[in-house]
This record gives C-alpha cells, sequence and structure tokens, in this order.
C-alpha cells in the first residue's frame, strides 16, 4: 500500500475532513500535553513493573552473547532542538563505526549482533527509552529522535520535526521499517504533527503493539 494510501485510512479513522491551519499546527493544546504526559507516566510505570524480568533477561543475553556494555547509550536531539542521552539496549559490535563514521543501519547490517536481530524485529531494544520517557526527554509515541549529525545534515528532520517530544515508537515506525530514509520518515512524521491527538497516539501504541508480536520491526 503506498503512502498516500495509509494516511488516508488514519484520515479516516480520525474523521480528518480538512488540514489544519499554520496556527493550529503550531498550537499544542494545554489539555491534550497534559493528558499525553500522565497517560506516558501510567505506561512506563506499569510497563517497568510488568517487564523487569524481561528486560533482565534481554540484558543477560546480551551480556552472554557478546563483548562490551549491555546498554548503548547515544546523544539524540528532542524537542525544540534540546540534546540529550537516550538508553537502548545495544544491537550491535563495539565500535561500530568507528571506521565508518557516523551511518544509519541498513538492511541485513552485518554489525548487528545475533541477539540484536531478534531485539530490533521484537523492538525489545528500544525499552530503556521508557527512563527517557519518564525524565521527560520523550513520550511514548513521536517521532523518533535523530542524532545532531543527521538533524544537521537532513533539513527534513529539522524544523517542524522538532516541535514536539520525540517519541519510542511513531507513525513512521508502525507504517514502515528501521531503514526508512529522511523524506519517507518526515511523510508519516508530518502528518503526526499536524494531526497529534490522544486517539493517533493510541492507534500508533496498538500498531506498535502488532509490530512486536508480529516481528515486523527489521
Amino acid at each position: 500500500m503506498s503512502p498516500e494510501k495509509k494516511l488516508k485510512k488514519y484520515k479516516a479513522l480520525l474523521q480528518i475532513d480538512k488540514e489544519p491551519s499554520k496556527k493550529q499546527q503550531a498550537d499544542e493544546k494545554p489539555m491534550y500535553s497534559a493528558v499525553k504526559r500522565f497517560m506516558d507516566l501510567c505506561i512506563v510505570l506499569i510497563a517497568l513493573t510488568i517487564l523487569s524480568p524481561i528486560l533482565l533477561l534481554e540484558a543477560i543475553a546480551i551480556k552472554l552473547t557478546s563483548e562490551g556494555p549491555v546498554f548503548y547509550i547515544q546523544e539524540r536531539v528532542g524537542k525544540n532542538g534540546k540534546a540529550f542521552m537516550l538508553y537502548k539496549f545495544r544491537t550491535m559490535i563495539v565500535d561500530a563505526e568507528k571506521h565508518s563514521g557516523p551511518v544509519w543501519s541498513t538492511e541485513n547490517d552485518m554489525r548487528v549482533t545475533f541477539i540484536g536481530k531478534i531485539l530490533r524485529r521484537t523492538r525489545l531494544d528500544e525499552f530503556p527509552q521508557l527512563l527517557n520517557v519518564l525524565k521527560g526527554d520523550m513520550s511514548i509515541v513521536g517521532p523518533r529522535p535523530e542524532r545532531p549529525y543527521f538533524v544537521a545534515k537532513h533539513v527534513e528532520l529539522q524544523g517542524d520535526r522538532l516541535s514536539v517530544k520525540p517519541g519510542i515508537t511513531g507513525l513512521a515506525q508502525v507504517e514502515g521499517t528501521y531503514h526508512f530514509k529522511p523524506n519517507e520518515k518526515w511523510f508519516f512524521d508530518e502528518f503526526y504533527i499536524h494531526h497529534k491527538s490522544i486517539a493517533l497516539d493510541l492507534i500508533i501504541m496498538s500498531k506498535t503493539l502488532w509490530v512486536m508480536v508480529s516481528k515486523r520491526g527489521s
């Protein structure tokens, strides 16, 4: 299905008849922000309580199957261009970019470890970002945060995309793959930014669960 048809499906679900005005796009209703933050905190606290055994097993599996730390901590760009440190379970070999410099992961990337492939397919490598949500750097749903190098290099990753908190999951993630190009990500991120609502967040969360269960996260 083409990206245009996918977005038409979301417009039908959300009963969107017309695009919002520039002022409406720029405004973020206080009630939406408050409810979204409350929902984020509830989900984080419940998830950390229920998933702690899984997180422990992930950490053990990473440590036993490859050299290096369990966690991968990296600088990302958040809302209004503010930098923060993002947490992930490590899915690549140590010093994966030592010889290449900053590069995006590719399909069948040889730098990804055996356990890393499983974690990526199920999106379990993203779970440590629940701590980023708890700290207020991120939300559960929003555009995925990128590294400063890529934000400076690609105009699609600037501007409106930095007007909202980044998320653990987003529309581009449930409708695409790890290997989306910046312009492909922006196509879905732009729709999310212009039509953000609790209803859209809930739809994206439900689709994220399906992606995890179906192992379509590669």
